[in-house]
């Protein structure tokens, strides 16, 4: 059963950085990483969900908001049965404060991030104050 971890939030000053990180396990047995998508999203106090970013399943096709685009990127790491995908947002600025969750789902069999996420972590929280 796939699972996601998120990791890396936590206070930053305005303009500061952060690296935010989604390690995802148990996959489907006889499929390995590179068959699974994965998104960012997160939500404000008060604000609906957002997706932010997406990394296809190998890692050649990547999709950003505009709103983060120019200040976040998304990459993954995958080995054979986990994949670690990370998010690095530069220059934050006061409305990038939510929780941050990641998604997943797999097996897939098109690179393209034109899918509905299945599975959920449960979020890390980035507070961008002075």
């Amino acid at each position: 059963q796939l699972m996601l971890v998120e990791s890396g939030g936590g206070l930053v000053h305005p303009g500061g950085s952060l690296r935010l990180s989604c390690t995802a396990s148990g996959l489907t047995s006889g499929f390995t990483s590179d068959y699974y998508v994965i998104k960012w999203f997160r939500q404000a106090p008060g604000k609906e969900r957002e997706e932010i970013a997406c990394i296809s399943r190998s890692g050649q096709g990547t999709n950003l908001a505009d709103s983060v685009r120019g200040r976040f990127s998304i990459s993954r790491d995958s080995a054979k049965t986990t994949i670690t995908v990370f998010l690095q947002m530069n220059n934050l600025k006061p409305e990038d404060t939510a929780v941050y969750y990641c998604a997943g789902n797999g097996p897939v069999f098109q690179d393209t991030c034109d899918y509905v996420m299945t599975t959920w972590g449960e979020g890390t929280l980035v507070n961008v104050s002075s």
